[in-house]
């Protein structure tokens, strides 16, 4: 692996079985993500963008071929390694935020750093905080913002352990063109200080503003033109 680059999947395989039937939810997939690089990955439903989210998340693993993160081969790490890869390498947003509503901002910023049992520094929690634009509203239960600002908090959270990457999955599903056009730019904001951004959306015009596009239907990365979203 290349000194710039996050992540590089090769010929990366997941299949299932399901009764007699062989599903080949991933099948045999190579790209790669640079430092400070975002990339969104599109495709329909059943394309596999969840398997492949599962498996760069270190979630699942995959049944062959090669994943490194962070210069490291994951492919047959225990679950005890995986989870130190996550802690280590990866921040999640999710569509639907997973905030704790009545725990203020700040504590649920904080909450990484509790599962992972490191010190609690309340300046960088701040700052972190400051960084996503939301200085001044740290003390204010997440049940009280705005759809906007939870997922602001919850970048935040997955801001907290200094990730190199971060995985976004329909990070602005439920939030409004303006809100969605403000987190793209924190995203771009994030990149110009090395960190990379993946993101798994079905909304093309997000992913249009992305540095590049991964089209996956049926298991397997096709060019554009063979979408199927796009006819």
């Amino acid at each position: 692996m290349g000194d710039n680059i996050v992540l590089e999947a090769k010929e990366l395989k997941k299949y299932y079985t399901r009764g007699s039937e062989t599903v080949k939810a991933l099948d045999g997939v190579d790209f790669a993500i640079s430092q400070g690089e975002i990339v969104a990955i599109v495709g329909p439903s059943g394309s596999g963008k969840t398997t492949l989210m599962n498996l760069i998340s270190c979630l699942d693993t995959p049944t062959s071929g090669v994943l490194n993160i962070g210069g490291a081969d994951v492919t047959h790490f225990k679950e005890s390694q995986l989870i130190a890869i996550r802690r280590k390498y990866i921040g999640f947003i999710f569509q639907q935020f997973y905030l704790i509503p009545n725990l203020f901002a700040v504590e649920n910023v904080e909450l990484p750093l509790i599962f992972a049992k490191k010190p609690i520094n309340r300046d960088k929690i701040l700052k972190v905080i400051e960084t996503v634009g939301l200085k001044g509203k740290e003390r204010i239960p997440a049940y009280m913002l705005s759809g906007g600002d939870k997922q602001r908090i919850a970048i935040a959270r997955a801001l907290i352990n200094e990730p190199k990457l971060l995985i976004a999955d329909e990070p602005t599903g439920k939030l409004e063109i303006k809100v969605r056009d403000q987190l793209l730019e924190l995203f771009r904001q994030l990149s110009k200080k090395g960190i990379s951004v993946f993101i798994a959306t079905h909304d093309l015009e997000l992913a249009a503003k992305a540095g590049r596009i991964i089209h996956l239907q049926d298991g397997k990365i096709i060019p554009k033109e063979q979408s199927s979203l796009y006819h």
